[in-house]
């Protein structure tokens, strides 16, 4: 056994975590930033530690709530309206008969996913220009007023997350997919036999059969409710609808990039990631209890 091991060192070095080890594992002994006044200088070890002020300073802060507000309103919102469209998804294509016709929309879906957030975010704005936008001249061609949706704090939200649905449903989809993949075609030949229709099998056959993946997805989901993408929100974000879009990642990436307050970017962002972690736990345990299905 050993020799084998000697041997075939290579192959064995790949099961070790290696990579959680230096990525994921290491790095968390920067967390401690959070509970220091950091100076680049001195190094993480020689900072001064100043217990929980920079914590404190963000919960006493008056942009606290609108932080949490954006950041909670965006992650819900999100999870209400983007969780179910790749469900449906994934149940209207697997009644799909035609396999060349299926695989069409499954390639008009998936496309999406490949754009970068930088493409979407130009894309969304050109759509809805103020001047030359195509939704802006529909409404008014049908006696409506523009509407300036890119600057108006009120249309940030809905405008973020069906942006995401639609870029984002087609690949999401795919997990549900091979979920319906391994349903018995038997259920569904004796439920034609019963006089079942098609909507019928689809309520009482295709979807209680990936409940169970429904429901790890959703621990998951919930688990990163607060953790909305800094990238697309920035891009979206400017001075008139800061109202709507400042949220916890821009504000860590103001305060702690641009204003090189190193140690407080580090607590709120260890704030953002306890809440999560929080959540994660609560939605896991809940849906043990409910539904018997949970992550551990």
């Amino acid at each position: 056994m050993a020799r084998r091991i000697l041997r075939n060192w290579d192959l064995y070095l790949l099961i070790l975590p290696v990579d959680f080890v230096i990525f994921h594992y290491y790095p968390m002994y920067g967390v401690q930033i959070a509970f220091k006044n950091f100076m680049p200088v001195r190094g993480i070890s020689g900072s001064p530690w100043v217990g929980f002020r920079h914590f404190e300073r963000f919960f006493n802060s008056y942009y606290f709530w609108r932080l949490l507000r954006n950041t909670l309103g965006i992650g819900v919102y999100e999870l209400l309206v983007g969780f179910p469209f790749p469900i449906i998804l994934a149940l209207a294509i697997n009644e799909v008969t035609n396999k060349r016709f299926q695989r069409f929309i499954q390639t008009v879906t998936y496309a999406p996913h490949f754009l970068s957030t930088v493409v979407l975010v130009g894309i969304v704005s050109m759509l809805l220009s103020y001047n030359n936008g195509v939704v802006n001249s529909l409404i008014e061609l049908f006696g409506g007023e523009r509407i300036s949706f890119m600057t108006e704090p009120g249309w940030f939200k809905t405008i973020y997350v069906l942006s995401g649905v639609w870029k984002n449903m087609g690949w999401n989809s795919i997990v549900y997919l091979a979920a319906l993949a391994g349903v018995d075609p038997e259920l569904h030949e004796a439920a034609k036999v019963d006089g079942a229709t098609q909507f019928q099998r689809i309520i009482h056959i295709n979807l209680p059969s990936i409940i169970p993946t429904i429901v790890i997805l959703l621990i998951l989901n919930a688990g990163r409710v607060l953790s909305v993408g800094f990238e697309k929100v920035y891009l979206m974000q400017n001075s008139l609808n800061m109202e709507a879009s400042d949220v916890i990642a821009t504000h860590v990436y103001r305060t702690g990039l641009l204003g090189a307050q190193y140690s407080y970017a580090a607590a709120v962002g260890l704030f953002n990631s306890v809440i999560n972690f929080i959540m994660l736990v609560a939605v896991n345990r809940i849906a043990r209890r409910l539904n018997e299905t949970s992550l551990w």
